[in-house]
């Protein structure tokens, strides 16, 4: 009977073990993860643009090109920053873009209604913005004011953006203000958050409206990619509405936004939290799997091609502000809790490529989930920065079929699949599998099997630390950075991986 138990022990622990499984099918790759699912978002709020990135014109403190700051610019060059949304978020809907070009001592200032009723100076306009795009090599995605605007103030600055030199009022206008030829801008978003501080629209009015103004958005014969204002989290309804009454030859995208949060009336700490916090972070997170894919089979029935594309232009953990900042600034610190939910959506989006062509993160610097914090001179990079980084290997590459079969991360009666991963094969060849270990307290042993190809060696990168709560501060801007991965090893067909508690691994095969 003893002998039987100690079987019985033995057989339950290899089946935990054995639950870990990855099947990859590396010869049946045929869609591609869009660059721009790796996208960001900076809207004026708090120091997300003054101080973040833009410093002035005059400072003699900060090395800057044009007020804008160079150490950023550095950093997010390394990231691959392929596209990014500005001005906003509820910003963009009291936005008026004429306020914000021209002599800046010109420009009339106004009240950031939705962000701490402070003063905006309008110092940092279209012109900085677009020419921070072309040093950073992004796209810019403009956010149009759809909610206090009028279709008259877009079309112009359609026209301002991206009409050839000398065809028309708008050019000239930009001419004067310093630049002769057009940016290279293609993605526009018709509004934001139009069931709530874009206005507090109905999809079908929201639908007519999106209509008019669409109308007037001409570029000549070059491509204006229009987005629509999108749905918050569950409202299948609006997607619904949305795919219904615009004609598709109207509409190129439809977004989708979603944030890790709590409650929205107790959000928890962004350093100082359980792990009860962490894990009710983490199936907030994890919800955007199943609205990803409900948004995606209402779409399907209007768009079985998938002509148009969902953009989650809004995602990231949303929690209390750090203590002594001002609260309408949504200044966070940036943990391994942050790292999980960036590993674990990125693979939730390359896994659905074939709909998510975009998305952006919230936001890029000082709010939110940001990638980078400043302290006036200072800079430091988070962990959220370090996994995009990691992750960037997957930006164009052709998405592998990958199945998981993983353990369950538990608490109480509660259960979330402690692995997640991802797979793509580059254009070089080369194999990039990112897996993601939520578990705060076990390792996960994966088993990695792979048809349809041979390879020879394997390496790769971990992000991982001591604690849930580990952050890099200005005193300690390292304490959390990527290092080399020795827990995987190549047999065949096989790649067995120990992934350690609370990590992200990014592994290459060739």
């Amino acid at each position: 009977m003893k002998k039987f138990t100690f079987l019985l022990a033995i057989s339950f622990c290899l089946s935990a073990i054995a639950q870990n499984t990855i099947t990859l099918q590396a010869d049946k790759g045929k869609e591609i993860i869009n660059k721009n699912i790796y996208g960001h978002f900076a809207e004026h709020l708090g120091h997300c643009i003054y101080g973040g990135i833009y410093v002035g014109e005059n400072n003699q403190k900060i090395p800057h090109k044009d007020g804008i700051r160079l150490d950023v610019i550095s950093a997010l060059k390394k990231l691959k920053v392929p596209v990014l949304r500005w001005p906003g978020g509820c910003f963009a809907d009291t936005y008026h873009w004429k306020d914000g070009v021209g002599p800046k001592d010109k420009r009339p200032s106004m009240l950031n209604v939705w962000w701490g009723n402070v003063k905006e100076d309008n110092s940092f306009g279209s012109n900085e913005f677009l020419n921070m795009c072309e040093m950073l090599g992004a796209e810019p995605y403009l956010s149009g004011n759809i909610g206090s605007g009028s279709p008259q103030e877009l079309s112009d600055w359609v026209a301002y953006a991206t009409h050839p030199n000398g065809s028309s009022p708008m050019t000239d206008y930009r001419k004067q203000n310093g630049r002769a030829n057009p940016w290279e801008v293609k993605y526009w978003g018709l509004g934001n958050e139009a069931w709530g501080c874009g206005g507090n629209m109905k999809p079908e009015y929201y639908a007519n409206i999106y209509r008019q103004y669409a109308t007037f958005m001409t570029n000549g014969n070059k491509k204006i990619y229009k987005i629509a204002s999108g749905a918050s989290d569950a409202d299948y309804n609006w997607t619904e509405v949305l795919m219904r009454d615009i004609p598709h030859n109207m509409l190129d995208a439809v977004g989708v936004h979603h944030y890790s949060v709590i409650n929205w009336n107790k959000k928890s700490s962004a350093k100082d939290f359980t792990e009860e916090d962490y894990y009710t972070t983490m199936q907030r997170a994890l919800e955007m799997e199943e609205l990803v894919a409900k948004h995606s089979a209402i779409m399907d029935k209007y768009d079985p091609k998938k002509r148009v594309a969902m953009v989650v232009d809004e995602w990231g953990g949303w929690y209390e502000v750090e203590p002594g900042t001002n609260r309408a600034f949504l200044y966070q610190q940036n943990t391994m809790r942050d790292a999980m939910i960036a590993g674990t959506t990125l693979n939730i989006f390359n896994n659905h490529c074939d709909r998510v062509r975009m998305a952006n993160l919230a936001q890029i610097i000082n709010v939110l989930q940001a990638v980078i914090l400043t302290n006036e001179e200072k800079m430091i990079l988070t962990p959220t920065y370090h996994v995009m980084e990691m992750y960037n290997v997957h930006q164009d590459a052709t998405l592998l079929p990958i199945s998981v079969s993983s353990n369950d991360y538990t608490m109480g009666k509660e259960k979330l699949k402690a692995v997640s991963a991802s797979a793509s094969k580059d254009k070089n060849g080369l194999t990039h599998i990112s897996l993601v270990n939520i578990d705060a307290h076990a390792s996960q042993e994966v088993s990695i099997n792979i048809s349809g190809a041979r390879y020879a060696s394997v390496s790769g990168r971990i992000l991982s630390a001591d604690k849930l709560q580990s952050h890099n501060s200005f005193e300690a801007p390292e304490k959390v950075i990527p290092k080399t991965f020795t827990g995987a090893g190549l047999t065949g067909s096989s790649v067995k991986v120990t992934l350690p508690p609370f990590s992200v691994v990014v592994l290459e095969i060739k």
